[in-house]
């Protein structure tokens, strides 16, 4: 195969010395092998940081970046693709494990699309395969309608190739908010996104994972908690309504519009109501029956008042 385009791979790693061999093993065993690895640590204390020294001393496709204070998972993630130079951008977390066909399937498809992403295989902390795909929890979009995005998200961060063009929009990532999404919503306002429906990467779940698709970590929320969450639902909502012009504009304003009397007041049916007459974009990643397409719906309706009674 003629590799011919440079991917630029964005990889993040904090005390990832645990997995992060196996990591690093299945990005050098890729089939393309026309890509640079930008590695930013955040501050490690294990091994990390010689573990990486090690591998870029025997591969000079690795550089290697050291952050001078802790910055977290986003703030990491968005200085890591800040330095990508590439017209292409790939990004690895540090404890999965890459398909060694990933890359090259991807380049294969983007072609005019704006983002290609892929299913992913769950394993265990040891690499066994838990027998489940990101497809058995949610369905996978391809098409160019950003409202897809609102409120659900089926593009996880590990399984991304973006065009540069996509990074420059979603540059600096909003404080509060998982990157990947903000990216998938980007790409979609931009033009179209696929995706690959192999399962090209094996996406370990551990305790230490930064989300939890397979929601192993469920904890009852606090009536405070689930009020704050629904004013960063209206922040998001606002997001992503200055992001994107014409018909999806219309549809985002008028979901943060109605969001508004939602989060001050007892209910506000008419936000319900435009959830679910548009249901067949906005729930289209939410892999459920009608039934509870519509009771999801009903849970967006109840604001502050309701949630607050009895505290």
């Amino acid at each position: 195969m003629e590799n011919r385009l440079l991917i630029s791979i964005a990889l993040c790693t904090y005390n990832g010395s645990t997995f992060l061999r196996e990591q690093l093993d299945s990005i050098l065993h890729q089939r393309y092998t026309h890509w640079e690895l930008i590695v930013v640590d955040d501050c490690s204390t294990d091994s990390t940081r010689d573990i990486l020294q090690e591998y870029a001393g025997k591969d000079s496709r690795i550089a290697l970046h050291y952050n001078h204070r802790n910055l977290g998972y986003n703030k990491n993630f968005e200085k890591a693709l800040g330095l990508c130079q590439s017209e292409l951008i790939a990004i690895c977390d540090q404890d999965d494990i890459w398909h060694p066909e990933k890359l090259a399937k991807q380049v294969a498809l983007i072609g005019s699309h704006t983002m290609i992403y892929h299913d992913s295989e769950f394993v265990d902390s040891t690499g066994q395969s838990m027998n489940r795909r990101i497809s058995d929890k949610l369905n996978l979009y391809r098409g160019n309608e950003p409202e897809v995005f609102l409120f659900l998200n089926c593009v996880s961060g590990h399984s991304i190739l973006l065009k540069k063009s996509v990074l420059q929009k979603s540059l600096p990532f909003p404080h509060g908010f998982h990157y990947d999404h903000w990216l998938a919503f980007n790409a979609a306002c931009l033009g179209s996104i696929d995706f690959v429906p192999e399962p090209l990467v094996k996406y370990r779940q551990h305790s230490a994972n930064n989300t939890d698709l397979l929601a192993s970590k469920q904890v009852e929320k606090k009536a405070a908690q689930k009020v704050a969450e629904m004013g960063k639902e209206s922040e998001w909502l606002l997001l992503c309504a200055r992001q994107c012009t014409g018909r999806s504009n219309n549809l985002i304003t008028a979901l943060y519009r109605q969001s508004l009397p939602r989060n001050d007041g007892f209910l506000n049916m008419a936000y319900g109501m435009l959830i679910w007459k548009n249901r067949g974009t906005l729930l289209s990643i939410l892999k459920k029956s009608d039934t509870s397409k519509f009771f999801y719906t009903l849970r967006k309706i109840w604001g502050a008042k309701v949630k607050l009674i009895g505290q």
